[in-house]
Parts: C-alpha cells; sequence; structure tokens
C-alpha cells in the first residue's frame, strides 16, 4: 500500500522502473541509463532514464546505495541529492569513485542509488535582534563531544 503518488515518465522504455527491494524498505533502487567506468578519484553524473513529478509538499532524497559504499568506494558527491516537487527533468546522480587504486564500471541497468521520499515543511524566516539562549549556546563542530 502506497502513501502517495509519483507520477514517473519512463525516457528509457528498457529500463526498470524504481522499486523498494524489500516490504519495508525506506528507498526504491534506481538505476543507470549508461555504461560508465570510474577511475580512481573520478566523479560523474550518470543519468537514470526516468523524470518524476511529485505532490507539492513532498521531496525525493536520491542516496547512495551503501552496497557499492562498502564494496567499492562508491557514493555521491551531493548526498543525498534533493529533487525539489517542482524539478521535471531527468533524475541524474553525482557519483564519485573514492577508491584509490580501482576503477569501477557500471553496465547500463545496474542499481546506482535509491529514493527515499518525504514531506516537507516550509519555513516562515522571522529576523529578531537576538536569539533565544539554549544548553549548547554558539558550540559548534565536535563541542558536545568535550568533557
Amino acid at each position: 500500500m502506497s502513501d502517495f503518488q509519483v507520477l514517473i515518465k519512463r525516457l528509457d522504455p528498457d529500463l526498470p522502473l524504481p522499486k523498494y527491494s524489500k516490504g519495508g524498505d525506506a528507498g526504491a533502487d534506481i538505476v543507470s541509463r549508461i555504461d560508465i567506468t570510474l577511475a580512481p578519484g573520478e566523479r560523474a553524473l550518470v543519468p537514470t532514464g526516468i523524470s518524476i513529478a511529485l505532490p507539492d509538499g513532498y521531496v525525493a532524497l536520491v542516496h547512495p546505495r551503501s552496497g557499492l559504499a562498502i564494496k567499492h568506494g562508491v557514493t555521491m558527491v551531493n548526498a543525498p541529492g534533493t529533487v525539489d516537487a517542482g524539478f521535471r527533468g531527468e533524475l541524474q546522480c553525482i557519483m564519485i569513485n573514492h577508491d584509490p587504486h580501482e576503477s569501477v564500471t557500471f553496465k547500463r541497468g545496474d542499481r546506482i542509488a535509491q529514493l527515499v521520499f518525504q514531506r516537507v515543511e516550509r519555513a516562515e524566516f522571522v529576523e529578531v535582534e537576538e536569539l533565544p539562549g539554549s544548553g549548547r549556546g554558539t558550540g559548534g563542530f565536535g563541542s558536545t563531544g568535550r568533557q
């Protein structure tokens, strides 16, 4: 059972639509539209062969696949990628190979990322002279780990 509908346009009729691999999965697998090899340290924009239309109030987040990260050192440069409700172009993933020695090859149809959908809230920005205090204050990176 679905919570809402995502309209999808298949830009390549031979590629599968996004699919949840197991019941309860948060992410639906998306695939590469092309064959591509990433050399060590190389990044590339990899098209997926689909476009989507989300209802207002939703976002699609494109997450890297953990299996690619652990087995090959491959992730996405801007993880997670943000697909706004108004975007209608082809979904593409900015992939990077962090392995220092080995290239990695993706074949057309290989799973490269996953789509996670979330509701979003729109904020009203209210300018103030001073912010209210908090237990953390202005402590930055690593400040909560200090004793």
